[in-house]
């Protein structure tokens, strides 16, 4: 079989360090991405490359159903394909209060549905198309990246901690039910991690304060830290590690 591993936010952060990692345990990689410069992308295509693999980046919102429609055509004429894994790693929201003073400030339908929608839906969508093109097999690892976020509040933070919960809430019903195809379905949570992402929340130099002080390591979860547990999770072949919210926080979770 031809493993590949498809990721949705792979040119930065944890996706990017996922994609590395994979790539040097010969798993081929399809990314997607949005925003950076093609040199950029080129510079990360060739690292990927450098490593003995295939790789496929593809500029593209992973939230429109047209690309996503595009990308798995793209997929389905790769000669014996086998999704190893799919990796959903997609931050992009809306970071504003619920309530607020000033009413034009408060976070608006449309962008409660856009948050959830890219943040959470669209994990549902990928794995039906996935698992409908037969693109998956068994022992397939379908990856989710979540944060305390999902079952913490934080200032401005309303709109992603609604997408969080409602994304490892569809992890677990996925997992029920691919678990008769021998297809496995985890969500990560990892531990307070500097990435631009989490420089977008406002306030989060006290978030990466407190993680110093209680996480027993003394230090930050690092990007390679989720793509160490990602491979682990890949490379075991067993569906019987499923349905579950993995800590990858080096304890911070226990004393925080």
């Amino acid at each position: 079989m031809n493993n590949w591993a498809v990721i949705l936010g792979a040119s930065s952060g944890i996706g990017r360090e996922c994609a590395i990692e994979l790539a040097k345990n010969k798993i081929n990689i399809f990314g997607i991405y949005l925003r950076k410069p093609k040199q950029y992308i080129e510079e990360l295509e060739d690292e990927i490359k450098s490593y003995g693999v295939k790789v496929i980046f593809k500029k593209m919102n992973a939230a429109n159903e047209s690309n996503r429609l595009d990308a798995l055509n793209e997929l389905k004429s790769i000669d014996k394909i086998n999704v190893k894994t799919f990796i959903h790693s997609l931050a992009f929201g809306t970071l504003k209060p619920m309530i607020d003073i000033e009413k034009n400030n408060q976070l608006k339908q449309k962008q409660i549905e856009m948050t959830t929608d890219v943040m959470s839906h669209s994990l549902i969508y990928w794995t039906q198309d996935l698992f409908n093109n037969k693109l998956l097999s068994e022992n397939s690892q379908i990856i989710s990246m979540t944060s305390a976020g999902g079952n913490k509040q934080w200032e401005n933070y309303g709109a992603v901690s609604l997408a969080k919960s409602s994304l490892e809430s569809a992890t677990r019903q996925l997992a029920l039910e691919l678990a008769p195809f021998k297809i496995a379905c985890n969500s990560i949570e990892a531990g307070v991690t500097l990435t631009a992402a989490l420089e977008k929340i406002p306030g989060f130099q006290s978030m990466v304060d407190s993680a110093l002080k209680v996480n027993p390591h003394k230090r930050l979860t690092l990007p390679q830290d989720i793509a160490n547990a990602v491979v682990m999770l890949c490379l075991h072949n067993s569906s019987w590690i499923t349905g579950n919210t993995i800590k990858v926080d080096g304890g911070e979770s226990l004393t925080n």
